[in-house]
C-alpha cells in the first residue's frame, strides 16, 4: 500500500495503534495521546526493523525524521518518525534500549531503508552510536580533518572549544565503486563559482554515461543542533532561519510552530492567514530563482534572464511587504512580527497576479523550444518507486508522481481554508519537475491573492505566554518540500535538544537516482533541476 492508498481509504488516527498492539502483542506498546496528536509505539530493538516496514509498507506512512537524544545514565532515546494520510497522528517508534547499549538494527536493508540511511550515518557521526548492518558508516558528516572518536552531539562535547585539527592522511582518496577497466572518477566541485556553497560530487564512467554519482557535504558543518542547546527561544530562532537562506521563512515558522505547541499557544486568525500569505511568497520566489537556475543550465540565457528579473521583483515585493528581501524576522512564536495595511494588500496581490502572468508567458515560450526540451525530456529519471524507497519530498517527489504535500497532509497556519490541489507530474524528469514549478508558482500567486483580498480583522500575534518544558515536533511544507523541527525545551525555557531535518537532505541523498545513467554532459542540467540547497545539509 502506498501513502495515496493509505490517504484513499481514510486511515484514522486510533487505526495505527490498534492495529500495532494486535499484532505485536506484548512485544510492542502503541499508545494514542490525542492531545499531542501523537502515536507512541515503543518495542524491542529486535522488533525494530519489522515494525518500521509494517508502517511503511503496509500502513502506507512516510519516514520523517530520526531523533536520537543522549540521556543522563549514559543512554539513548531514540525516535523513528513517521506520518501518514491526512489526520492520522504522528507516529513514533521507540526502540527500548538499556543503559549499556551502544548499537541500534540499521533499517537499510528493507524496502524503504534508503530513506533512513543518512540519518543513520549522522547520527553514527555526530553521536558515536552504532547500526548494526549498515553497510556504510563513517565519513559523512565529520570528513577526514575531525579526530576519531569526537561526537560533537554528544554530552562531553564541550562546543566552546574547537577539537584538534587530524592532519588528513596523504594517501587518502575518495571511496569508488566501479572497479571495471577503463573506468574512472570525475571529481566536480567542491568548490563552485557564483554563489554555490561547498558540494562534492564523484562521477564514475567507462565511457560517456556516469555510473555512479557519490556526493559528500558538510564541508561547512556549522553545529547548528549543538549550538542551540542551552539556549533561548528567540536566540534559536536566529538560527533556525538563518542556516538556509532560500527557505529561511519556513525553517522560521516550523520551529515557533514547534514552540506553540509546547507552551499551548494559539496564533490568532489574522497571524495564521498572514503565515500563509508570507510562506507562499517566499515559495513563489523560490520557484522563479530555480527556473533561472534550469534555463541557466541550458545556456537559454534570455529565459534565464527573464526569470532572474521575475526573482529579482520578488525579492524586492517581499522587502517592501516585510521589510526584508529573504523575510528574515517576520516569523516569531505567536505569530508574525509585522502586519500588511490594506494598500500592500492590493499592491502585494497586484504584483503577484503580474508575475503569474509573466511566469506564464515564460512558460508557453519554453514549451515551444525544441532545443530546450530536449535537455529536459527523459532526463533525469527518477521513478515513483524510487522516490517512494528514499523518502524524497516536495517538487522533486511530485514530479515523480508522489502526491505528498504538508499543507494538506498536516494544514499549518491558515492552509485548512485555503481550496488548492496539489500539482502532481509522473515522468519524473527533468521537465516534470520544471512543469511542476511553474504549476505550484502559478498556484502560490492565486494563494496570496485569495488571501490579501480577505484578510481576518485582530491581532497578527498572541499575547506573551510564559515558556514551559516539553517537546513537539512541528513540519511545514516548505519550497523544496518537507522540514521537520524536533524541539525539547527544558525547565529553565531554554533548548534542551534541536533537531532539525530540511528537505535537501533527503532530496540530496536520492540525487543520484536522476544522475545515474545519463550523460556528463547532462549533470548540470539534473543539478539545476533539482534546485536544492547545499547549505541546508551543512547545518
Amino acid at each position: 500500500m502506498t501513502a495515496d492508498d493509505s490517504a484513499a481509504n481514510g486511515l484514522r488516527p486510533a487505526n495505527i495503534a490498534e492495529r500495532a498492539n494486535a499484532r505485536w502483542k506484548g512485544v510492542a506498546a502503541a499508545t494514542l495521546d490525542d492531545a499531542a496528536g501523537v502515536c507512541r509505539i515503543e518495542c524491542r530493538p529486535e522488533e525494530l526493523r519489522e515494525l518500521c516496514e509494517w508502517l511503511a509498507e503496509e500502513e502506507g506512512c512516510a519516514f520523517a525524521t530520526l531523533v536520537v537524544e543522549e540521556t543522563p545514565g549514559p543512554a539513548w532515546s531514540l525516535s523513528y518518525v513517521y506520518y501518514g494520510a491526512a489526520g492520522s497522528p504522528w507516529i513514533q517508534v521507540r526502540p527500548r534500549l538499556d543503559a549499556s547499549a551502544s548499537a541500534v538494527p540499521s533499517l537499510s536493508g528493507i524496502g524503504h531503508g534508503p530513506a533512513v540511511d543518512w540519518h543513520e550515518r549522522e547520527a553514527e557521526d555526530l553521536f558515536g552510536l552504532t547500526f548494526e548492518g549498515h553497510p556504510r558508516l563513517g565519513e559523512f558528516v565529520l570528513h577526514e580533518d575531525w579526530p576519531e572518536g569526537v561526537n560533537p552531539m554528544r554530552r562531553s562535547f564541550d562546543a566552546r572549544r574547537p577539537p584538534e585539527r587530524r592532519e588528513p592522511e596523504p594517501a587518502w582518496r575518495p571511496p569508488t565503486v566501479v572497479t571495471a577497466q577503463g573506468s574512472f572518477a570525475m571529481p566536480v566541485g567542491p568548490v563552485f563559482s557564483d554563489f554555490a556553497e561547498s558540494a562534492h560530487f564523484l562521477l564514475e564512467t567507462v565511457g560517456e554515461d556516469v555510473i555512479r554519482t557519490i556526493p559528500r557535504f558538510f564541508y561547512k558543518y556549522r553545529g547548528v543542533e549543538k549550538i542551540a542547546e542551552g539556549q533561548p527561544v528567540d536566540r534559536v530562532l536566529l538560527l533556525a532561519e538563518r542556516f538556509s537562506g532560500t527557505a529561511a521563512f519556513a525553517h522560521g515558522l516550523a520551529f515557533c510552530q514547534a514552540v506553540e505547541a509546547i507552551g499551548g499557544i494559539e496564533v490568532p486568525p489574522r497571524g495564521r492567514a498572514l503565515r500563509t500569505v508570507i510562506a507562499e511568497l517566499e515559495r513563489l520566489r523560490h520557484h522563479a530563482a530555480a527556473i533561472a537556475g534550469i534555463c541557466n543550465s541550458t545556456a537559454l540565457a534570455v529565459a534565464a534572464s527573464q526569470a532572474a528579473l521575475i526573482e529579482e521583483d520578488l525579492l524586492r515585493l517581499s522587502c517592501e511587504a516585510v521589510r526584508h528581501r529573504y523575510l528574515f524576522g517576520v516569523a516569531m512564536p505567536g505569530g508574525v512580527a509585522c502586519d500588511l495595511t490594506q494598500a500592500q494588500c492590493r499592491r502585494l496581490g497586484d504584483s503577484v497576479g503580474e508575475v503569474a502572468l509573466r511566469l506564464g508567458k515564460l512558460h508557453r515560450m519554453l514549451r515551444y523550444s525544441s532545443s530546450f526540451l530536449d535537455r529536459l525530456e527523459e532526463v533525469g529519471v527518477v521513478s515513483k518507486e524510487a522516490a517512494l524507497s528514499y523518502g524524497l519530498v516536495g517538487p522533486i517527489a511530485r514530479a515523480s508522481g508522489v502526491a505528498r504535500d504538508l499543507r494538506k497532509l498536516r494544514p499549518y497556519a491558515a492552509y485548512d481554508e485555503v481550496d488548492f490541489a496539489v500539482p502532481l507530474e509522473a515522468e519524473g524528469d527533468g521537465y516534470a519537475r520544471l512543469r511542476i514549478l511553474f504549476a505550484e508558482a502559478e498556484q502560490s500567486a492565486a494563494i496570496i491573492r485569495r488571501r490579501v483580498s480577505s484578510l481576518p480583522a485582530g491581532p497578527i500575534r498572541a499575547s506573551h505566554a510564559a515558556s514551559r518544558a516539553g517537546t513537539a515536533l512541528a513540519a511545514v511544507e516548505a519550497p523544496s518540500g518537507a522540514a521537520f523541527h524536533w524541539v525539547r525545551l527544558g525547565d529553565d525555557g531554554t533548548l534542551a535538544r534541536y533537531r532539525l531535518t530540511p528537505p535537501s537532505f533527503p532530496n540530496w541523498h536520492g540525487f543520484r537516482l536522476a544522475a545515474e545513467n545519463f550523460a556528463f554532459q547532462d549533470f548540470p542540467i539534473i543539478l539545476a533541476s533539482f534546485a536544492l540547497s547545499n547549505a541546508e545539509c551543512d547545518r
